[in-house]
């Protein structure tokens, strides 16, 4: 009994879900295998990062906030800023820090800001009401390798891959289900399919040690 993959039940067809499947990871596509060859070739690609450093004294009334929300800070102590000071440091100092944890320890704040293709952390003593701020950006091609690797951009960035990744594979599959279906016709599918599965391989093999 001969079983035939266009008898497979799926809701559209499988071309269906081979177009749209492309759609939603083309852009993706594109860009992981661009950021593919920059990572591939970090160490000959040159970056002039951006330092940033910012000091400056904050005011006594943001302070005072801070004082009575985590004291003196002699008992270690892990929360997000208070809202009145992220306000002034949004407001004053164009440094947005959200809803980031920042650590209370021995009279001193200090957050730690990583993001994509840079860093950043700021410090503020709560005694003397000093605040240093440093910020570095390492440029677009670090920018879009971070994104490449998840690196520092968040939970919805995460949720993107995993939808992103689900695509490839429908897109792969029904690929494959359209090989089989019309490779009678073209003679050279298969060699063509198992050297794309050989050529990995034999990589693997001889030149990974």
């Amino acid at each position: 009994m001969q079983y035939r993959l266009s008898s497979i039940s799926l809701p559209g067809s499988i071309r269906q879900w081979h177009w749209i499947s492309s759609a939603v990871c083309l852009v993706g596509m594109m860009l992981f295998a661009v950021t593919g060859i920059t990572l591939n070739h970090a160490g000959r690609i040159e970056a002039s990062p951006e330092l940033t450093t910012i000091e400056t004294v904050i005011p006594d009334d943001v302070l005072t906030t801070a004082r009575d929300q985590f004291g003196d800070g002699e008992t270690d102590i892990e929360s997000a800023l208070p809202e009145s000071l992220r306000q002034w440091l949004s407001r004053e100092l164009n440094i947005r820090t959200g809803s980031r944890i920042a650590e209370w320890s021995s009279g001193e704040i200090y957050l730690s800001m990583p993001r994509p293709g840079g860093d950043a952390w700021l410090s503020i003593d709560l005694g003397t009401a000093d605040l240093l701020y440093e910020s570095t950006d390492r440029g677009w091609i670090s920018y879009l390798n971070d994104l490449h690797k998840g690196r520092n951009a968040g939970v919805v960035w995460a949720r993107f891959i995993d939808v992103f990744s689900i695509a490839c594979i429908v897109f792969s599959v029904t690929g494959l289900i359209l090989l089989i279906r019309h490779s009678q016709g073209r003679p050279s599918t298969w060699p063509l399919t198992g050297l794309g599965l050989l050529i990995p391989v034999l990589i693997a093999l001889l030149f990974i040690h």
